[in-house]
């Protein structure tokens, strides 16, 4: 049986759903209670039951503190080796991304897979087109303001994502032991923009920064991982493509530009 953890989440619920239209036997742990859905809280390591489970999906549990995420990680890792488990598939943080703000918890959490005695695979997943839409703001103008400059992303949709996660875990053993970078095609905010029919103005770091901390709602942690996607797609850091999606895939990954300006018009009418 295949467990995919946060299936109450964008990713998760994507990766189980897409188990299931193949007919692949799988269910989803998620804090909440509903069906098909086995319940688990990370936080309490004595609700994770993983019995009967032979190839865990562990989707990444982050919106937290890296120690946080860190120790819900390796309470799973605990429970999975008590109960059986044989295989991780781990939804991780493209390579590229190692200077991000939430890296080192992803990269942390990689080492207690290798070190725990399962056999693994790393689904080094890029940055999501959708996220990348909703970075993107409006102005009185009617344009889309962004601190992303020229650079490029190699965004990537949730939903190839979701697919290959599925193709790995419906076979895990040709998989086993390697490591994939899942991106897309590099666009630019300008690509966005131009889809939308609308103008694009870039802002500076600076002017970014104090817009994401005038954001309701925010906890402590999340500014400066937002500033730091922020600077790393500017100057650079995130537009290496690789095969990797596309092999697992069987056909190249779908547009990234429509998938980001849905996500960057939702903000206009929000």
């Amino acid at each position: 049986m295949i467990l995919v953890t946060g299936a109450g989440g964008h990713l998760g619920s994507r990766i189980l759903a897409t188990l299931r239209q193949r007919d692949v036997p799988a269910l989803g742990g998620s804090r909440g209670t509903r069906t098909g859905i086995r319940p688990m809280d990370f936080d309490r390591p004595d609700t994770i039951d993983l019995s009967c489970v032979g190839v865990l999906v562990l989707v990444s549990a982050g919106y937290a503190e890296d120690d946080q995420v860190i120790a819900r990680h390796a309470a799973v890792l605990d429970a999975a080796r008590r109960d059986g488990v044989e295989h991780v598939v781990y939804t991780s943080l493209v390579t590229a991304g190692d200077h991000l703000g939430f890296a080192l918890a992803h990269r942390a959490t990689e080492r207690l897979i290798m070190d725990s005695g399962l056999a693994w695979t790393m689904l080094r997943n890029g940055i999501y087109a959708e996220l990348f839409g909703s970075l993107m703001a409006w102005n009185a103008a009617g344009e889309l303001v962004t601190p992303f400059g020229q650079g490029a992303l190699a965004a990537v949709a949730r939903d190839d994502l979701a697919r290959a996660a599925a193709t790995v875990a419906a076979a895990p053993v040709r998989h086993a032991h390697r490591s994939y970078d899942l991106v897309g095609t590099p666009i630019t905010a300008g690509e966005v923009a131009a889809a939308l029919g609308v103008r694009h103005r870039s802002i500076s770091l600076g002017e970014h920064r104090a817009g994401v901390l005038r954001t309701d709602g925010l906890l402590p942690f999340q500014p400066p991982m937002i500033a730091s996607i922020a600077t790393s797609i500017r100057h650079g850091f995130l537009g290496t493509t690789t095969g990797d999606l596309e092999a697992l895939l069987g056909r190249a990954p779908v547009d990234a530009v429509p998938v980001a300006a849905a996500s960057a018009a939702q903000n206009r009418t929000a």
